[in-house]
């Protein structure tokens, strides 16, 4: 997409991986591919959320993940950019 269009990338690993297990991995091939921001379902008790439960991290998974994804920041060499986390 970025060779093609102007506007920012953005990945949707949740809705992709459809499991929770799988979104860090495809988070991670997101910032390798180059995406600009990400949007990650997140909740408190993902097996009582009324949608998308399976597919959600809880919050200790998405700080892991976080912090992990900042490793892979750096190696794709895109030390000056930030993904923004939106509550």
């Amino acid at each position: 997409m970025k060779e093609i269009a102007h506007l920012p990338v953005i990945a949707d690993p949740s809705h992709a991986a459809g499991r929770r297990s799988l979104v860090p991995a495809l988070a991670r091939t997101a910032v390798a591919a180059g995406a600009d921001g990400m949007i990650v379902e997140v909740h408190p008790h993902p097996e009582q959320a009324w949608s998308d439960g399976e597919q959600s991290l809880t919050f200790a998974e998405f700080d892991s993940m976080m912090a992990e994804l900042a490793l892979w920041r750096e190696l794709r060499g895109a030390r000056g950019r930030e993904l923004e986390t939106v509550a």
